[in-house]
């Protein structure tokens, strides 16, 4: 039997693969009072196929179990650290010759984004650009805010890659055959039930085996 698995899904699951991802909001939501509350107050209700699960923690696979392995806009959020660690179990749970396809935000895009706004004169680029790249802060959170966010984690984002970086970073983890990739142009036609075009805008996207 064939296994997908996508992780840091969001809301979005499709039926087609095994959909994780470590919200604590989702957590919440699997508790079942708590669960109906939630769903009553939040525009973030996860769909009921999506399953907990951590990838820096490690997923609940067993070895070599995967044929593919899928996340989008995820790997930043995680600290230099947990993203190896989340390409190390990503490398475990993949089959021989099974395909990962990752997307992320595409940190040389970005500086070059700067470069051209200060060229062209414009006095904020330096603004605009720690905006651009969640990562800076221009209020901390303070009082109850702070230790809502504190407690159910940040859409902020924790380290930032350009595509020589990050293939090196696969490469010694022990992925091989690994390429740039566009949205839906993977062999395996399984991929076209996970992707969104949208999501490979201005971003790193890298296809790759075991």
């Amino acid at each position: 039997m064939n296994r997908y698995i996508q992780y840091g899904c969001g809301l979005s699951a499709p039926v087609e693969w095994i959909n994780f991802d470590s919200s604590p909001t989702l957590r919440i939501q699997k508790i079942p009072v708590l669960g109906l509350i939630l769903s009553g107050i939040s525009n973030a209700n996860f769909p009921k196929n999506v399953l907990y699960g951590d990838i820096v923690k490690g997923l609940p696979l067993e070895d070599e179990s995967c044929d593919g392995v899928y996340c989008s806009h995820v790997l930043e959020h995680f600290a230099l650290d947990e993203f190896r660690t989340a390409l190390l179990n990503t490398h475990k749970i993949l089959k021989p010759g099974g395909f990962f396809r990752l997307v992320m935000p595409d940190l040389e895009l970005l500086i070059d984004s700067y470069i051209a706004n200060r060229n062209n004169g414009q006095k904020d680029a330096a603004i605009r650009f720690m905006r651009s790249t969640l990562v800076a802060l221009e209020t901390r959170p303070s009082g109850v805010r702070g230790l809502i966010e504190s407690a159910f984690g940040s859409t902020r984002h924790q380290w930032l890659w350009d595509e020589r970086s990050t293939m090196m970073e696969l490469e010694e983890i022990g992925f091989t055959h690994i390429r740039a990739c566009t949205y839906n142009d993977s062999s395996d036609a399984m991929f076209k039930f996970v992707e969104d075009e949208e999501r490979f805008q201005d971003s790193i996207a890298l296809e790759m085996t075991k």
